[in-house]
């Protein structure tokens, strides 16, 4: 293994992921490419949507607040001697995650789980079940202590 891409968006289960990684990196002398996606637009906020009004939308401007997850990442990497780079990527979670994968040709991709639950996952939607779906490649799902402590099931 020589390349682990490790999703991060600095929620506790992400950090996990990022922990998790970043161990395996070290443990197999691999470089971890750290990814972080925002979100391409920002939904503006309304007191009144109406039936059938549009959501009014408006590009997503990156800040120094999309970096702060991948700077705790690297890090983190800095700390356990693994070699890291970072990529802030701008669209949907899931294709960017995945395509980026390709695009550097990882080993593996590292993903945490929110822990919604099945009923909530299958509502909202899961960004590591639609890794997992939708990559070619090995994906780890890191479901720790920020799930179980959610109430997943």
């Amino acid at each position: 293994m020589k390349k682990i891409l490790i999703a991060t968006d600095g929620s506790p289960s992400s950090a996990e992921a990022v922990q998790f990684g970043v161990e395996l990196a070290e443990e197999n002398d691999a470089a971890a490419i750290f990814v972080h996606v925002t979100p391409a637009t920002d939904i503006l906020p309304m007191v009144n949507y109406g039936f059938g009004g549009v959501v009014p939308r408006v590009p997503h401007e990156v800040t120094e607040y999309d970096r702060v997850s991948l700077e705790e990442a690297e890090q983190i990497a800095v700390e356990h001697g693994v070699q890291a780079s970072t990529r802030l990527l701008v669209g949907d979670a899931v294709d960017e995650i995945v395509a980026y994968a390709d695009t550097e040709d990882v080993d593996m991709i590292v993903v945490g789980s929110r822990g919604h639950g099945a009923l909530a996952s299958a509502l909202l939607g899961s960004v590591s079940r639609g890794v997992l779906s939708e990559s070619k490649r090995p994906v780890m799902i890191v479901r720790g202590q920020a799930a179980v402590a959610a109430g997943a099931s």
